[in-house]
């Protein structure tokens, strides 16, 4: 509401000002003739100029702010890899039986280009997890995700992932598996329905965060080398991976 009060005191001094001034003008001048002729060629390049200032420069400040914006987000992202998202990524791995997603994952180093980003990202969705809960420890997973859950909810409350709807799924998947976990106690005496249902809850969450994990690799290729450099040598889908660079 303010800003729509700052906004027609300006645009009512500006007429009042453009008034003013042709009115000055004509008590000098007392030429009305003069005075319309300007204001006719001003009409006329108005339409000119609405396009240049509503398409073009607009246009410019928005991709500014999408910039802005993304580098912001991306930056959210980073945190979150850090604090929990390798480390879960670590964990997830425990209970994954299908060698080929490690297959394809570890084959990504320095030499990758956007393409190839691109052309994994668009086949993880139909990726064919297979998560096996008997070959975790799931108390252990438990634990990591009840851990970090007020970091997690701080994460959602970050404004710069409003806009970024699969990062926010990837929260929520992680939220609700949290949620599963957290309400049981022994996990030796669960009966296979509910084993089923805990495999399809990890499936989901692990899904979108190996596409997010992924798409953050693609982000630091190409803005942050040495960033990029650090996170090849903690690949958590190489099991060889080595920090020491030799």
């Amino acid at each position: 509401m303010k800003n729509l009060k700052w906004q027609m005191a300006l645009s009512a001094a500006l007429v009042m000002a453009a008034i003013g001034l042709h009115l000055i003008h004509f008590m000098i001048f007392r030429d009305t003739r003069h005075i319309f002729i300007y204001l006719l060629g001003d009409l006329a390049f108005l339409p000119l100029e609405v396009l240049f200032v509503t398409l073009i420069i607009n246009q410019l400040l928005s991709n500014r702010d999408k910039r802005v914006k993304l580098k912001k987000m991306n930056m959210v992202i980073g945190t979150f890899f850090s604090e929990a998202g390798s480390e879960l990524l670590r964990s997830f791995l425990k209970f994954e039986k299908n060698d080929a997603l490690l297959k394809t994952i570890v084959l990504h180093d320095r030499r990758w280009t956007d393409r190839d980003f691109n052309r994994l990202l668009k086949q993880l969705p139909d990726f064919s997890y297979a998560i096996d809960v008997c070959s975790g420890d799931l108390p252990a997973l438990k634990v990591f995700l009840t851990q970090r859950r007020e970091f997690l909810l701080s994460l959602l409350g970050n404004a710069n992932l409003l806009e970024h709807d699969k990062f926010t799924d990837l929260l929520w998947a992680v939220f609700h598996l949290t949620d599963e976990l957290g309400y049981r106690q022994d996990f030796d005496r669960l009966p296979t329905p509910d084993l089923q249902h805990l495999a399809q809850d990890m499936r989901r969450a692990f899904g979108l965060l190996v596409q997010e994990w992924l798409a953050y690799m693609r982000h630091l290729k190409h803005d942050y080398p040495y960033l990029f450099s650090l996170a090849i040598r903690t690949n958590p889908f190489d099991g060889e991976a080595s920090v020491i660079i030799s």
